[in-house]
């Protein structure tokens, strides 16, 4: 296990995103235009007509992944969480129809259908980054170079 803190909190962005917006693309957008390097997504509700989700499949390395798409289909956001490194977003949704839930990393693709609010918190004094292990997983960690 390892554990990253600051008590700098940054700015914090409420993100109104209307009908046709790309959700992931909106919010690589923010990210850009306010130049956040690190940060939180805290929340998000919305509606979405398309969406793509990831998610693996198996336990064994490597990970077998598999992508859920919906196409023309109203699904109701719960929920969007997940973490900024040095400006990039790691983020999990969880959708669901009339009938089910489902829960998986965020993909470019999930348009919104009527709205969709997003609240990201910058933070400040820790910068994160992401590096691959021996088994080719992502991990956060400290940016070295800072």
């Amino acid at each position: 296990m390892e554990y990253f803190s600051t008590k700098d909190i940054g700015r914090t962005f409420l993100l109104r995103l209307d009908q046709g917006d790309d959700i992931l693309e909106s919010i690589n957008n923010l990210i850009q235009k306010e130049n956040i390097k690190n940060g939180v997504v805290v929340s998000a509700i919305g509606t979405v007509d398309k969406c793509v989700l990831h998610m693996v499949t198996t336990t064994g390395y490597p990970p077998k992944e598999h992508f859920e798409k919906w196409d023309n289909k109203p699904l109701e956001i719960s929920s969007i969480h997940g973490i900024i490194a040095d400006g990039k977003p790691h983020l999990h949704a969880v959708v669901s129809d009339s009938k089910k839930a489902y829960s998986g990393h965020l993909e470019k693709g999930c348009r919104v259908l009527y709205l969709t609010e997003i609240v990201i918190m910058e933070l400040k004094s820790i910068h994160l980054t992401r590096v691959l292990d021996d088994k080719n997983i992502s991990k956060l960690t400290r940016d070295p170079g800072e």
